[in-house]
């Protein structure tokens, strides 16, 4: 803005050379590095015969590994299982993409109306863009394994918008849904025109993608590692493309969350109370481990009529009777892969909770995540014990 001219703001983004510097720095080599292209042409060679016989990702990385399901399946089975949670955990991201698209927009707008926030708005657009690559190459490949493995969908599912719940198996009802959409429909109207809440959307953001820069890093390690990258499966290939991309996103939310803020006039109550609200969100969105794919908060009893048609089909050829006590066993009782997921929660609050520590503006409970912290896995094998109870085979 030209200081010798009358302005409506009084601080300035330029102002703050270094955090200037590393959003010119950050969307500098996000564009030198976009990885867009190469996902669109992975995604375009990909054929599921070429690599149908090959692990994805890390033998960690598989669904339900490390619960009964796991031990007692064949090596071919387990190539499926290791398959499938590349596809699970991608159609999570997929949803997290779709909302991450529109509220780029919406911050951006918020952010814009200010003076020299430019570069800021410049990040999110290419963030946007990548994004839609990404979905693009997730839903392809995802959809084209379940078909041919299933003929019908299991964790896919058609295109949907943000207001479909982001955890696509989450401890929800018709009620909370309703009352989750208009939330969304909230904060979209304010942040769309208070900067500093539009800022505060990248916090958010960045502490719903923190997990996610964790696992993606192991899952990239696959093609890392691979002996003969030129003929990696495709999967593992995008898997380290995605990550690239990712890295320079939460980035931008680190930045945009707990820099910005200093070139913006100071939060009100009303504001510090709506941020405060967001994190609360975060947190009980991501409060559930889940076994069957260790890295996303997946509510799991929401699963069971998913896992129970995986285990009927041709892949594992279960009867009714074997698949609701394989439900028993991989739900009702300790195991491993618990135990890994719980691990996993438990670093995640961990990361969270120091990824906010500079945050003046929020509570007690959000600083120190406590809501994440109540479950162990006593509570989780009681939850799923009542709800496996409760649950009736289709």
């Amino acid at each position: 803005m030209h200081s010798g001219l009358a302005q409506h703001q009084t601080l300035s983004l330029l102002d703050d050379a270094s955090t200037v510097r590393k959003l010119e720095f950050n969307l500098k080599r996000n564009s030198e590095q976009d990885h867009t292209d190469a996902i669109d042409s992975a995604a375009a060679q990909f054929v599921y015969a070429d690599c149908r016989n090959e692990y994805w990702n890390p033998e960690n990385h598989s669904l339900l590994w490390g619960t009964p399901l796991w031990d007692q399946a064949s090596a071919a089975q387990r190539v499926v299982l290791n398959q499938l949670y590349w596809v699970a955990y991608y159609a999570q991201i997929v949803s997290a993409e779709i909302a991450t698209i529109f509220l780029n927009q919406v911050s951006a707008a918020g952010l814009y109306a200010l003076e020299d926030f430019r570069l800021v708005c410049d990040n999110l657009d290419l963030e946007s863009r990548q994004e839609r690559a990404h979905i693009h190459a997730f839903k392809k490949i995802s959809e084209t394994v379940e078909f041919e493995l299933f003929g019908e969908r299991l964790f896919t599912y058609p295109m949907r918008s943000l207001f479909d719940h982001t955890m696509i198996y989450a401890d929800t009802t018709a009620a909370r849904n309703f009352w989750r959409r208009l939330q969304i429909r909230g904060f979209m109207l304010m942040s769309s025109s208070n900067a500093f809440l539009a800022s505060q959307y990248l916090l958010i953001r960045g502490l719903r993608t923190l997990n996610g820069k964790l696992i993606q890093h192991q899952l990239s390690r696959h093609y890392l590692d691979h002996a003969d990258k030129d003929n990696a499966p495709i999967p593992s290939r995008i898997s380290y493309y995605h990550f690239m991309d990712e890295s320079f996103h939460f980035n931008t939310s680190r930045v945009v969350g707990l820099e910005v803020p200093r070139s913006i006039a100071a939060p009100g109550a009303f504001e510090r109370w709506v941020v405060n609200r967001a994190v609360t969100g975060c947190q009980d969105d991501h409060a559930n481990a889940s076994v069957v794919v260790n890295g996303i908060f997946w509510y799991d009893p929401s699963t069971y009529a998913t896992l129970y048609k995986l285990f009927r089909s041709k892949v594992f050829g279960m009867q009714q009777g074997e698949a609701v006590a394989m439900l028993h066993a991989c739900f009702g009782q300790e195991s491993a892969g618990l135990h890994a997921a719980l691990q996993t929660h438990g670093t995640a609050a961990d990361s969270y909770a120091a990824f906010v520590e500079p945050v003046a503006w929020l509570d007690a409970a959000n600083r120190d995540m406590r809501h994440m912290r109540r479950h162990g896995a006593e509570r989780y094998l009681q939850r799923n014990r009542a709800a496996l109870k409760r649950f009736q085979p289709a």
